[in-house]
């Protein structure tokens, strides 16, 4: 299994990128995928979107789709693809240490 190092400690993912395990997660993490994919600050608005999603997975055990977090995170759909330009909600979801939302590619 593939493993992350971020400031010395390991982080179990799978082979596409996605913590196997949300508790292994801190914003640290969260940085360091977030500019593995090119961006090189999470703002706040990023940090509503990957708290949203993973308050969402705790609480429901899944995910949210990019339909439900343009609606509920209060972030539109528009400005989501401007904060996560390769798929929002996938990688959002990978910021955010959480599995890969269903009907993602």
């Amino acid at each position: 299994m593939p493993v992350l190092q971020v400031n010395g400690k390991e982080v179990q993912v799978n082979d596409e990128g996605f913590l196997t395990d949300h508790e292994q997660w801190d914003e640290s993490v969260a940085l360091h995928i977030a500019q593995s994919h090119g961006i090189d600050e999470l703002t706040d608005r990023h940090m509503q979107v990957v708290n949203f999603m993973r308050d969402r997975y705790i609480e429901e055990g899944t995910a949210p789709t990019i339909r439900s977090l343009g609606k509920l995170s209060g972030v539109a759909i528009k400005e989501l693809y401007q904060l996560f330009p390769k798929g929002p909600a996938k990688l959002a979801a990978k910021i955010g240490g959480i599995p890969k939302p269903r009907g993602c590619i």
